[in-house]
């Protein structure tokens, strides 16, 4: 019998418990198989035990806003936003700026962040 890729990730995790990369490839297929609540503690603890994996930012400020937890959303964006400010990400920066943005309601042409 073939193992799903949720199986495989899970097999991968028990040897490797703190991997990043792992964390986010869980919560990722979690939220493909519409598992929000589990997906949800996966990016979490991305954000509190490893702030520096940056993509995490977007996609758990996304499944916020489709939580309709807008407030969560934007200080998650705003963190991002530090977090690859700070690495000099300027791509993620500007993509976690984009979504911001659009949360806050703020016009192309205001430069408040």
């Amino acid at each position: 019998m073939e193992l799903s890729r949720l199986d495989k990730l899970l097999e991968f995790i028990k040897n490797e418990p703190n991997d990043e990369f792992l964390k986010y490839a869980l919560a990722t297929e979690y939220l493909r198989l519409n598992q929000v609540d589990i997906a949800l503690t996966y990016y979490e603890d991305l954000v509190n035990n490893h702030p520096n994996y940056v993509g995490t930012y977007y996609h758990l400020g996304k499944l916020y806003e489709a939580l309709n937890r807008k407030q969560d959303a934007i200080t998650t964006y705003e963190n991002g936003m530090k977090v690859t400010k700070a690495k000099r990400d300027n791509h993620s920066f500007s993509e976690l700026q984009a979504v911001y943005r659009a949360a806050m309601g703020i016009e192309e042409d205001d430069d408040d962040y």
